[in-house]
C-alpha cells in the first residue's frame, strides 16, 4: 500500500509502529542542523568513501520492510537496497532524527527501536526541543533495542564509536 502512494510535494510519509506518518517536511533550521552534522562528518566520509544524505533517502527496515526517512544517513556506496528507492538498514552505518516539536514521540521513544530492531550500528538523535537541548549517541543493537546510550548537552563532546569512530563537537549545533 505504501507503494502505490502518489508523491506528495512538501510532506514526507513514513511507517512508524504500523502507522502512516504523513508530516511537513522540517524547517530550514532542521535542515541546517542535518547539513551541519554532515559538514562535520565530512572528512571522514571522503577519506571512507562513504555516501551522506541530508534527508529525502528512504529507508527500509529489514524484517518488517516499513520504510521510514530520517534526517540523516550514512550509508557505504554498494549499501543494499529494497526496490529503487529504499536503503537496507541493515546496511547502513549510521542515521540521524533531528526532534522537532511534532515529532518529539517519534524521534525520542519509537524510532530507536526501529532503528535497532533494522540492525542500524549507530543512531544519533539531535534534540533541540529538550531543556536543556541534547544530543544522544546510541549504539549495540540487539532485538530491538540499543544497548548503549550516551546523552550530553549539546555544546559538549560525544563520542560516535565505531563503525563512525569520531567524537562530535555539538556546539555546531548551538552555533547555529
Amino acid at each position: 500500500m505504501f507503494e502505490a502512494l502518489p508523491q506528495l510535494p512538501g510532506l514526507r510519509t513514513e511507517i512508524i509502529d504500523g502507522r502512516l506518518i504523513v508530516s511537513p517536511v522540517g524547517t530550514p533550521e532542521h535542515g541546517w542542523t542535518a547539513t551541519l552534522l554532515s559538514y562535520e562528518l565530512h572528512p571522514l566520509v571522503r577519506e571512507r568513501g562513504w555516501h551522506a544524505y541530508t534527508g529525502n533517502v528512504d529507508v527500509c527496515i529489514d524484517g518488517p520492510r516499513d520504510p521510514v526517512e530520517p534526517d540523516f544517513v550514512l550509508a557505504p556506496p554498494d549499501c543494499p537496497r529494497w526496490g529503487e528507492r529504499e536503503l537496507l538498514s541493515s546496511g547502513l552505518i549510521m542515521v540521524a532524527e533531528i526532534v522537532s516539536p511534532g515529532s518529539v514521540a517519534d524521534d525520542r521513544d519509537r524510532k530507536p527501536g526501529i532503528y535497532a530492531l533494522g540492525g542500524v550500528p549507530v543512531m544519533v538523535i539531535i534534540d533541540p526541543v529538550a531543556t536543556p537541548a541534547t544530543v544522544t549517541v546510541l549504539s549495540d543493537p540487539k532485538e530491538g533495542v540499543y544497548l548503549t546510550s550516551t546523552r550530553v548537552a549539546m555544546g559538549s563532546p560525544v563520542h560516535i564509536p565505531e563503525p563512525v569512530g569520531l567524537t562530535l563537537d555539538t556546539s555546531v549545533f548551538v552555533r547555529s
